[in-house]
């Protein structure tokens, strides 16, 4: 390469390189989200199971892993909740839990579910379900999960995710330590 073309491509490269090393890395700024942190305390009682169990959340899942690598974690949902439509913070449809290898289960997340049918029944106007400006993703049926269709939004209250927030699967959760049924 041409050393009169050499030197400004350097150069631009290191204005470049001190530039992303200013700027926090996209993960830590949506770590000080508010959604984040409302979903947090509006679920920090839950951090132990039983509490949850006591309060009516019951299993719908087993560990769920994901389709190359990460988890989501073992559902556990309030029916009414799902059934109601309702988007709020401070009440997620499901709690997230992680099997851990004591046998006890860590919370590391909320879901957030809408059924379509629901959705569309309470906002005729249409548009897709949002909350806090974050949209919620369609999930079609057939599905895995053996739901009719319905709208969601992980969110990573509990558990850091390199993919994101809001992403449905987490590298840092594993179902390695779910229980054999």
């Amino acid at each position: 390469m041409n050393a009169s073309i050499k030197k400004p491509i350097l150069r631009a490269l290191g204005a470049l390189t001190m530039l992303c090393s200013l700027a926090p890395p996209l993960a830590l700024a949506d770590e000080d989200s508010p959604l984040i942190d409302r979903v947090h305390n509006a679920t920090a009682r839950y951090t132990n199971i039983n509490a949850a169990i006591a309060d009516g959340w019951v299993t719908a899942t087993p560990c769920v892993s994901g389709p190359n690598t990460g988890a989501m974690g073992v559902h556990l949902v309030l029916p009414a909740r799902i059934a109601s439509g309702v988007l709020s913070p401070e009440q997620p449809q499901a709690l997230i839990y992680e099997p851990m290898a004591t046998g006890k289960m860590r919370l590391v997340g909320v879901e957030f579910i809408v059924l379509a049918s629901v959705w569309t029944s309470n906002n005729p106007g249409g548009g897709v379900p949002a909350l806090e400006g974050n949209l919620l993703n369609y999930v079609g049926a057939p599905n895995r999960y053996g739901l009719p269709a319905f709208y969601e939004m992980h969110v990573w209250a509990w558990e850091q995710n390199p993919l994101g927030n809001y992403a449905d699967w987490n590298t840092h959760v594993t179902c390695e330590h779910q229980a054999a049924n």
